[in-house]
């Protein structure tokens, strides 16, 4: 007698589909930089050779990107770890010059006697809204003429402001070194020893100046 062939017996086994590998990064997408630089060998590390810095160079850089005011090439320095002041003086122009091809919106400027990062000024007006120094420079006619005085004329007895504005001083004066704008310069030698007075670093960094040398040439000016 035949007898049917088991139920369970051995059959053809089944081909199981084998999902697709799904590439990890996909075609279009550029490799990462670490990958890049071993992939594409030179080409990739000259092209980053003109803005490349050096531990120095970024150190500098550091160090002008925290600061609030400008600083002197010595605690530039000293902050960066560095000796040579002349050094320090070539890594800011190297800086300057990178943001120059980089076209980047800063620039290393040097004002009241040091060195700063600031905006550069096409960018001043979509920042103004950011400061609130406004507030601060607020300067009645009366501070800003005072002010021009000192600026020009200094060291100055408050009795020589007084002499060629015509009025009493002493307040306009103390609201503008409360702004930190005029400081007690020195005494002079006269009777008494009066109080001469002048421009502060604030007021140099305020008004874009390296020193007041750099002063607009007045065409006129009281006696």
């Amino acid at each position: 007698m035949r007898r049917n062939p088991p139920k369970h017996g051995f059959q053809a086994r089944r081909e199981i589909p084998v999902p697709r590998r799904v590439d990890i990064m996909p075609a279009n997408h550029r490799l990462p930089l670490w990958l890049r630089e071993n992939s594409e060998g030179e080409s990739t590390t000259a092209s980053r050779d003109a803005l490349a810095r050096d531990a120095s160079l970024s150190l500098v850089e550091a160090v002008l990107f925290t600061g609030d005011e400008p600083m002197s090439l010595r605690k530039i320095a000293t902050t960066a770890g560095l000796t040579d002041l002349a050094v320090v003086r070539r890594l800011l122009k190297k800086l300057q010059d990178l943001y120059d091809q980089d076209q980047t919106a800063f620039q290393v400027e040097e004002i009241a006697g040091g060195f700063q990062l600031l905006t550069r000024s096409p960018y001043h007006r979509w920042l103004a809204g950011l400061r609130r120094q406004s507030q601060d420079l607020r300067l009645t006619g009366a501070m800003r003429e005072t002010l021009a005085i000192v600026a020009y004329r200094q060291p100055i007895m408050r009795a020589d402001i007084e002499s060629i504005r015509g009025v009493q001083c002493s307040e306009t004066l103390r609201l503008l070194m409360e702004k930190g704008l005029v400081r007690i310069a020195g005494r002079h030698d006269s009777l008494g020893r009066p109080v001469l007075y002048g421009t502060t670093k604030k007021f140099l960094q305020i008004f874009g100046l390296k020193s007041l040398k750099e002063l607009p040439k007045p065409e006129h000016f009281g006696t």
